[in-house]
């Protein structure tokens, strides 16, 4: 990709194009999404993987449009729920749901599990305001990009580490931000800036992957 190419994202979510745009305007590059295309159909996200997902609306997308299309699959999988939400973070409590519910049913679900949390040395795993750490969890996020005049795809992987906390911290971010907590930062997602952000989250660092391979490919 060249300084002033555009990059169409396959998302509809305003907190993903906000951070793909952030990353991508540091190159000289700009961010187009569904946005910018609502007579497209909506891509059925029916896979068992994120990789899975992301495949399938990077090539839908990019067949509809004629023009290669960067897609994401990602969420969270909590540890204490055998990996839930996983692919289904973004409608965890039901179709069409919101952040806040989305938020409030991971407490729910933690909450019922829970008794006592403990930490190895068998101090009480909470904060020093007293918020409890309920489960390690991590982001996860996948990449996929769609060349239709190739055919192929280019992909990658990131991964953050966390906990998630009984109290939503922060006003920044979106989806689970508010209640994953980073020992290695002593902040919830949602307290970082966008640069702080970009440079430890799963997406920040599926990207930094992705754009590495697409300087590489040029050269």
């Amino acid at each position: 990709m060249k300084r002033g190419d555009t990059v169409v994202v396959a998302t509809k979510n305003a907190g993903k194009v906000k951070e793909f745009a952030h990353a991508f305007g540091k190159l000289g590059l700009n961010v187009v999404s569904m946005f910018d295309y609502p007579d497209l159909p909506e891509v059925v996200e029916d896979g068992l993987t994120f990789a899975e997902n992301a495949r399938k609306k990077a090539r839908e997308v990019a067949e509809a449009l004629g023009m290669p299309v960067l897609a994401d699959d990602s969420g969270l999988e909590v540890e204490a729920l055998g990996g839930d939400p996983g692919v289904y973070s973004a409608r965890y409590a039901g179709p069409g749901a919101t952040d806040t519910l989305n938020n409030a049913k991971l407490l729910m679900e933690l909450e019922h599990l829970a008794k006592d949390s403990f930490t190895t040395d068998g101090k009480q795993n909470q904060l020093e305001d007293g918020t409890k750490l309920l489960s390690p969890a991590r982001f996860v996020c996948t990449l996929a990009l769609f060349d239709p005049a190739s055919g192929k795809f280019m992909e990658s992987i990131g991964f953050v580490d966390g906990q998630i906390a009984s109290k939503p911290r922060g006003s920044g971010g979106f989806g689970y931000d508010p209640l994953f907590w980073l020992p290695t930062h002593g902040k919830a997602m949602a307290e970082l800036t966008m640069e702080e952000k970009q440079a430890i989250s799963h997406r920040g660092a599926a990207l930094a992957l992705l754009l590495g391979k697409l300087e590489n490919h040029s050269e």
